[in-house]
C-alpha cells in the first residue's frame, strides 16, 4: 500500500483550509498518508483553523513559518519534513481537486517518478491568469526542453527520493518538472479537475508573468552552464534594454526610410549604451543569484525559518529546525 505525504502551502486560506482537509482524507482516506500544512506568514485565522484540524486528527502536521516567505519555501519546507514513500503537492485554495490524486498515484505506479496535473479546463481570468500561463507555459518548454502544458499546476505526485533532490530557491517551485528531469526523472502529465475559487481571492496578478521570464534566464543559465537578486537587477535591466533597442529601431527606420544620416546622431550613441547597460544588468543579476545560490548551499541553511510546529509526534529532525 502506498504512502503519502500531501503538502499544502497555505497563506490567508481560512475559509478554504478545513474543506480541503476534509476532501483529502475522503480521496486518500483509505492509504497511509499525513497532511502537511505549511503556514506561510498568514495574517488571518489560518493558523488557529490549522490548530484545530491538528487536534481532531493526529496525521496532520501544521508548520507555522515566522513570515511570508514564498509559494516555493513554503514547499521547500514541507519536501523537508515529508516521511512517507510518496509527495503530493496541491494549493490551499481549493481549486485542485484531491479526487484526481488517486488516478495520479496509480499512474506513478506505471513506472514515472513524477505524475505532474493539466488544468486543461482552467476556471480563472481568461485574461489575466489563463492567457499569461500559457504563455509561461510554452516559453517554458521551447526554452528548457520539457513538453509539458501546464507548468503553473500546483498538483503533483512525485517519490520522495526525487523531492528530497530538490532544492527550491526564490519561485522555482513551477519548475519542478524541469529540476526533476535535470536527473533524469520520468514524467507524466495528466489532465486534472480545476474548480473556480469559492473562498478568497487570488494571490497572483499579472506581474507574475514578467517573474516567470526573469526566472526562466537564470534557470537556463544554471541548467547549461551549471534567489532573488535576478530580479531586482532583472526588472532594472529589462527597462534599460527596451529603452535602448526602441531607440536604435527609431535611428535605423530614419536612416533607411527617410535618408536621416545615423553617424553623428546622438540618439545612436544613446541607444547603444542604454543596451550595453541593460546586458550588463541582467548578467549581474545572474551573477547575484549565483552567489546567493552558493551562500545558502554551502550555510546549509534552509529558505524559510519556523515558528512553531503543531503534531503529534515531533522528532529530533523537526526540532532542529526550530
Amino acid at each position: 500500500m502506498q504512502s503519502v505525504s500531501v503538502v499544502v502551502p497555505v497563506f490567508n486560506e481560512e475559509g478554504n483550509v478545513t474543506r480541503l482537509y476534509r476532501e483529502v482524507v475522503e480521496a486518500i482516506g483509505h492509504l497511509d498518508y499525513e497532511i502537511i500544512f505549511v503556514n506561510d506568514g498568514s495574517t488571518d485565522n489560518t493558523q488557529t483553523k490549522l490548530e484545530n484540524l491538528q487536534r481532531l486528527d493526529a496525521r496532520v502536521i501544521v508548520i507555522e513559518l515566522r513570515k511570508n516567505f514564498g509559494q516555493a519555501s513554503a514547499i521547500q519546507c514541507g519536501f523537508d519534513f515529508a516521511s512517507k514513500s510518496v509527495i503530493c503537492t496541491i494549493d490551499g485554495d481549493c481549486q485542485n481537486d484531491p479526487q484526481d490524486i488517486p488516478r495520479m498515484l496509480k499512474k506513478l505506479d506505471e513506472g514515472y517518478d513524477m505524475v505532474t496535473g493539466w488544468r486543461k479546463k482552467r476556471k480563472d481570468n481568461a485574461i489575466f491568469r489563463i492567457l499569461p500561463s500559457r504563455i509561461a507555459s510554452k516559453l517554458i518548454s521551447f526554452v528548457t526542453g520539457v513538453r509539458l502544458n501546464d507548468f503553473g499546476s500546483p498538483l503533483k505526485v512525485l517519490r520522495k527520493d526525487v523531492a528530497k533532490q530538490l532544492r527550491l530557491y526564490g519561485e522555482m517551485h513551477r519548475f519542478i518538472p524541469v529540476l526533476a528531469s535535470t536527473i533524469g526523472c520520468k514524467i507524466y502529465e495528466m489532465e486534472v479537475n480545476h474548480r473556480p475559487r469559492v473562498v478568497g481571492k487570488s494571490k497572483y496578478g499579472i506581474s507574475r508573468t514578467f517573474r516567470v521570464v526573469l526566472d526562466l534566464v537564470l534557470l537556463k543559465f544554471l541548467l547549461s552552464f551549471g534567489k532573488r537578486p535576478l530580479h531586482f537587477f532583472g526588472y532594472t535591466g529589462l527597462f534599460i534594454l527596451s529603452l535602448g533597442f526602441l531607440g536604435a529601431l527609431k535611428v535605423f527606420y530614419e536612416r533607411f526610410f527617410e535618408s536621416v544620416p545615423a553617424g553623428d546622431r546622438p540618439l545612436l550613441i544613446i541607444s547603444m549604451m542604454f543596451i550595453l547597460l541593460g546586458v550588463q544588468f541582467i548578467f549581474s543579476g545572474i551573477l547575484a543569484e549565483l552567489i546567493t545560490r552558493t551562500y545558502h548551499e554551502a550555510q546549509n541553511r534552509p529558505t524559510y525559518v519556523i515558528r512553531s510546529i503543531y503534531s503529534s509526534k515531533v522528532d529530533s529532525k523537526a526540532e532542529s529546525f526550530g
